[in-house]
């Protein structure tokens, strides 16, 4: 059973997430860690900026079972970093629109302004390579990628973001800081 409290937190950082370009209506996934043998995760139906209570189902990290049924199609990712990264207790994914279309010309994003340098600094694009296999391989690499690199961000060319966090507010705040970062350098180039 999902306590009250924690499906408000979620609803309410799905919103906020939403509203910051982070989530489409349906694409992407947020979960949290929920003591040593399970997480929480929007369904593969929720709508982000309606999230409530029942757009969210509790999974094992042991194994899937029958509720895997109706759980988002990230659930083995966000299963597999949860069971190999321990400080990760909130995993979100999406597809920020400034972050993904830098993601398809660059292959780093070096953020230019104050609190894009001060917080994130350069982060490293990933390419997937096939996009057809991608949904085959993903769990594997996304996993790996956080393990051999000193990131809890992951910008996949063409794909989105993926980013884990102990704290939901660092969670938020370097998703913010991220969007808003290639938000300015398109703009810049512009001029």
């Amino acid at each position: 059973m999902i306590d009250k409290n924690t499906s408000k937190l979620l609803c309410d950082i799905s919103l906020t997430l939403f509203r910051k370009n982070f989530f489409g209506i349906y694409q992407g996934s947020i979960s949290l860690k929920v003591g040593h043998d399970g997480f929480i995760i929007n369904k593969k139906n929720a709508i982000f900026d309606e999230i409530q209570k029942d757009s969210l189902c509790e999974l094992s990290l042991d194994r899937p079972d029958y509720r895997w049924n109706v759980a988002s199609i990230d659930s083995h990712i966000h299963m597999s970093i949860y069971n190999q990264i321990h400080e990760a207790k909130y995993i979100a994914s999406g597809m920020p629109p400034y972050t993904t279309a830098y993601s398809l010309i660059h292959d780093t994003i070096e953020l230019e302004d104050y609190f894009g340098k001060m917080i994130l600094g350069t982060i490293k694009v990933y390419d997937p390579k096939e996009f057809e296999t991608w949904y085959d391989r993903n769990t594997d690499e996304i996993t790996n990628f956080f393990k051999q690199n000193d990131t809890n961000i992951m910008i996949i060319k063409g794909i989105g973001v993926y980013i884990y966090d102990r704290d939901i507010n660092n969670l938020v705040k370097k998703v913010a800081v991220l969007e808003n970062g290639c938000r300015l350098l398109s703009i810049k180039s512009s001029f």
